[in-house]
Order: C-alpha cells, then sequence, then structure tokens
C-alpha cells in the first residue's frame, strides 16, 4: 500500500512523512450543512469579506479522490467518474459502512506541507451528519464548525435556480405532476406543509420549472435527509464542542452577517 500520495503541492493524503504534517495540526473551519444551505455563497462571503484562508478540496473533489474509486475498487468495478448524485450516495455509504466517520475518515488522513501552504488556517467544504462531525470533533481537536442551516422548501427552491450541472439525478420515472408532490415522489409524503407544497406546486403551474426538475431536486434533498440527518449533527456537535461551534441560519442572517460571525468566533 503507498505510504504518501500527492494530492496538490501542499496536500497529500497517507502517512506524515517529513516534512508533512497532519491536518490535525492546523487552524480548519469545517461547513456543516447538506445541499442548498448555502455553504458556497458563505464562502464567497467569507472572501469579500477579507479573510485570510486556503480552501481544501471540496466534498466533491476529496469524494472523488479518495473515496468513490477506493469503494469502486473493493467491488471489483472499473474505477471511473460518477456524476449521478444517488449512486454517488450509494457509494459513500459503503465507505461509511467500512469507515465509521466517513468523509470525516477521510478528511482525517489529509497531510500538509506548510513550506507550500499559502495560508495558515484553512476551511473545508464541508460535512454532514452525525458521525461525520462527531468523528472530526475528535479526530480534528483545532477545528471549528459553522453549521449553515435553511428549511427543505428553501433547499428544494435554491437547487431549482442554481442550475448548477452536478445536481442531476438519472433513472427517475416521471409521473403526473397534477397529483402534487407525492406523485413526483412517494418519499415527500408528510414532509412539508400544504403551504410549502403549494408553493412548489405552484412554480410547476406556471411554468418556472418542469415537473421532472422538481422531481429531481425534490429526490437530492430527501435522499440525503435519509442518509444524513441536519438536526442531530448540529446537537451532536453542540454535545462535543459547543465554543466550537457557530451557528448560522441562512435565512435568517444574510452572508455577510454570518461572515461577521466567523470573523468575532475563528478568526
Amino acid at each position: 500500500m503507498f505510504k504518501q500520495r500527492t494530492i496538490t503541492s501542499w496536500l497529500a493524503v497517507g502517512e506524515a512523512l517529513a516534512p508533512w504534517r497532519p491536518l490535525a495540526e492546523w487552524p480548519l473551519l469545517i461547513l456543516v450543512g447538506v445541499t442548498g444551505v448555502g455553504k458556497s455563497t458563505t464562502v464567497e462571503a467569507l472572501q469579500t469579506a477579507g479573510l485570510s484562508f486556503t480552501l481544501l478540496p471540496n466534498r466533491r473533489e476529496l469524494t472523488d479522490e479518495l473515496i468513490i474509486g477506493q469503494m469502486q475498487t473493493a467491488a471489483g468495478e472499473a474505477v471511473q467518474l460518477v456524476t449521478d448524485r444517488i449512486k454517488r450516495f450509494d457509494y459513500t455509504a459503503q465507505y461509511r459502512q467500512k469507515y465509521p466517520g466517513g468523509m470525516a475518515h477521510a478528511l482525517s488522513q489529509l497531510l500538509v506541507l506548510p513550506s507550500e501552504l499559502p495560508t495558515a488556517q484553512l476551511i473545508f467544504d464541508g460535512l454532514r451528519g452525525v458521525e461525520e462531525v462527531t468523528y472530526a470533533a475528535e479526530l480534528l481537536p483545532r477545528a471549528y464548525f459553522l453549521v449553515l442551516e435553511a428549511p427543505l422548501v428553501v433547499r428544494v427552491k435554491r437547487l431549482l435556480g442554481r442550475g448548477d450541472a452536478f445536481d442531476k439525478v438519472s433513472s427517475i420515472a416521471q409521473k403526473r405532476a397534477e397529483v402534487g408532490l407525492v406523485g413526483l415522489i412517494p418519499e415527500a409524503a408528510g414532509v412539508f406543509t400544504a403551504e410549502e407544497e403549494a408553493e412548489l406546486m405552484g412554480l410547476v403551474a406556471d411554468g418556472v420549472v418542469s415537473a421532472e426538475d422538481l422531481q429531481g431536486k425534490l429526490k437530492i434533498v430527501l435522499t440525503e435527509r435519509a442518509n444524513y440527518d441536519p438536526d442531530g449533527a448540529r446537537e451532536a456537535l453542540l454535545q462535543v464542542g459547543r465554543e466550537r461551534v457557530i451557528l448560522g441560519d441562512t435565512v435568517a442572517l444574510s452572508p455577510e452577517e454570518i461572515a461577521a460571525l466567523v470573523r468575532d468566533r475563528w478568526v
């Protein structure tokens, strides 16, 4: 097995051979939140606010770099890029079964090269779920956690509006939209209020989005809901290290206000 593999000029994975040092020794801010809570917008606000930090490869990139290929190899499959979000969830679930902590385990394997590191402080986007954040809080003692939150309906609307090519799901049967959200995806039963359902279905009725597009975005957020527990992750962090947690409601607070919280608590 390899002892160390370089990812960038200042980032590697494997054994901490000098002069490389474990990521656990560095000041790190970890964004915690599921799709659509506003992580990318928050990072932009932190940059605009003039905070000095270096971004680690994000969750998508580290999933490709450290997780999916490993799971494909273990299953005897050809190593290839996977863009379908539901298939990616399957691979990451397999990784979590093998390594408690999932992405947090992968993150804890990273090394930094001090002489090449652009800034002293690092930011990672991001972790989610109780196991990941609990594992990270223990293995990364210098890490702070910025917990970003938004209601399900807001997250769905943000996904519908952002046009990210990554937000796609294949092999979902199109159903009649006339019967409501449950007609598009049964897992939506009992999740949204009547007002929220009317708001989302109104986007279809008004021709703002297609029923197929809404169906795909619902599948993304509800699959995440089944795999991760945002409320549980927040509470788990508050239990293990309240002084290391920054809470950011991305509906109640502007990106600039969240950046100010980070400046006050972390920088």
